[in-house]
């Protein structure tokens, strides 16, 4: 079960990966023409390239539940092939069409839940089914005279039908599942900044098992009505403060992590700390930069479990603390350089310059906490690890060194005939295998891997980094 929502997490990234050009774009034409949403005349050639900008930004943003349909269908199939994008995007139409508000009036209900069915969680589930109806009836073999219909092209018209009885259960259910939902975002938001302090602490506890993807969904897009990321994207204000859900990230990923990643350098071993800074400077600029943080935070949470726990812990206050200045930032894709400059010219932008003293004081008080803590109780964090632990970090970014990277990997695997099946997501290979007890982790290691976490009796996940869909590749022509 567990890896089965790993792998719905890794899913969800694809989708995802979309929005940092609707955060371009949509910064871009607000900083063109602020007049977009403030009711203004779009006049002169700037103006309209701004509105154009803004416009095609919202284009991915207000159909989010479309993308995760397509995404989470062709991430989650046996076969990343075309088949089940369409089965999620079938499914997608079927239930929006028998959910929607006409519909079911016609069948005597009149539920507001009804009037928020196209939202994140209706295309997650959609992408599901068209997924799993295509891993189950991919090869279906029907009689000659239905042959026409067999193996894939089966596919659609079996989740078309799967999708109405799933139509028929959530005429029931949602109702149940959207006031549930609707309750506890009030009940955070009825909390303010403490609220936003606490998501923010459970995002970072979750990341180990990728399951903050589950949690952001309530609160960045329209599951709950809360909609963080979309509202502010779109300029809608409300009375807590749109972005509220999104802004104490920034002064963590873009100064408290990199300042982490210092203290980390000055407390390794004297003989490693030459490999340590090219593993650390890199994760560092990545988090600052685009607020990618994951190859920053496995280098640390597996060796030092009880410091990540006092990293989510402190991320949860510095949330709080940010929100109640207030500043309010936003990002599409997440709380890096980039989308704190693009989103600073948007109109639910509040003090986001405030980020930057705001971020250096941050900075210092992590790596004060952070250095005292590793030597207090001597952890092992990167170039602490005992000397036959030692990581040796393929140097070099072509395709050669991925090719010789995906090699290494595949023996300490125990070779190609202990591998089912291959995918990543951003920052780490996922891996299906017959029998991961044979498998070298110091090995792997070795390569510069950052972790190597078992979820499941046969499920690998290797850290790797940013440049993992190139190791993948390199690593699928070894196996194929």
């Amino acid at each position: 079960m567990l890896q089965y929502l790993q792998r719905l997490g890794k899913s969800l990234m694809l989708p995802v990966a979309c929005l940092p050009v609707a955060g371009i774009l949509m910064g871009l034409g607000y900083l063109l023409n602020p007049a977009t949403m403030q009711g203004g005349e779009t006049v002169g050639a700037m103006a309209i390239v701004g509105s154009f900008c803004v416009t095609a930004g919202g284009a991915i943003i207000n159909n989010m539940s479309v993308l995760f349909a397509i995404g989470v269908a062709f991430g989650m199939a046996r076969d990343h092939e075309g088949t089940p994008a369409l089965a999620g995007i079938v499914a997608w139409f079927v239930i929006q069409t028998l959910l929607a508000p006409g519909f079911v009036a016609l069948l005597g209900t009149d539920d507001p839940a009804f009037t928020k069915v196209n939202n994140q969680f209706i295309g997650i589930l959609s992408g599901i089914i068209g997924a799993t109806c295509y891993n189950k009836f991919w090869n279906t073999k029907l009689p000659d005279f239905l042959a026409f219909f067999s193996g894939k092209r089966s596919v659609a018209i079996v989740t078309a039908l799967v999708s109405i009885v799933i139509s028929a259960i959530l005429f029931f259910v949602w109702p149940l599942l959207y006031n549930g939902l609707i309750f506890i975002g009030e009940s955070i938001i009825s909390i303010g900044a403490v609220g936003a302090g606490i998501y923010t602490f459970l995002n970072r506890l979750l990341i180990p098992i990728g399951m903050h993807h589950a949690l952001n969904a309530v609160f960045w897009f329209d599951v709950a009505g809360i909609s963080d990321l979309t509202k502010f994207w779109s300029g809608q204000q409300v009375a807590y403060g749109t972005g509220m859900y999104m802004t104490g990230f920034f002064p963590v990923m873009m100064f408290g992590l990199p300042a982490a990643a210092l203290a980390m350098y000055h407390t390794a071993k004297p003989g490693k700390k030459k490999v340590v800074m090219g593993l650390l400077a890199s994760a560092a600029f990545c988090a600052f930069f685009t607020g990618v943080t994951e190859p920053l935070e496995f280098s640390f949470m597996f060796l030092a479990p009880a410091l990540y726990v006092l990293y989510a812990l402190m991320s949860g206050v510095v949330a709080a603390i940010t929100v109640m200045l207030p500043i309010r930032a936003g990002f599409c894709f997440s709380a890096g350089f980039l989308d704190l400059f693009f989103s600073s010219t948007t109109p639910c932008a509040q003090n986001p310059w405030l980020i930057i003293p705001l971020g250096l004081a941050v900075a210092v008080i992590y790596y004060i906490v952070f250095r005292f803590v590793i030597v207090k109780w001597n952890l092992s964090t990167p170039g602490r690890e005992a000397d036959e632990d030692e990581v040796k970090v393929v140097s070099g970014k072509n395709d050669a060194t991925f090719a010789t990277y995906a090699q290494t990997i595949l023996e300490a695997l125990g070779g190609k005939d202990n591998i089912v099946s291959v995918d990543n997501c951003i920052t780490r290979m996922r891996l299906e295998v017959k029998d991961n007890s044979i498998i070298d982790e110091a090995k792997i290691k070795a390569t510069g891997a950052k972790g190597v976490l078992k979820p499941s009796k046969n499920g690998v996940q290797i850290i790797i980094g940013t440049q993992v869909q190139f190791v993948t590749d390199e690593f699928r022509k070894l196996v194929e």
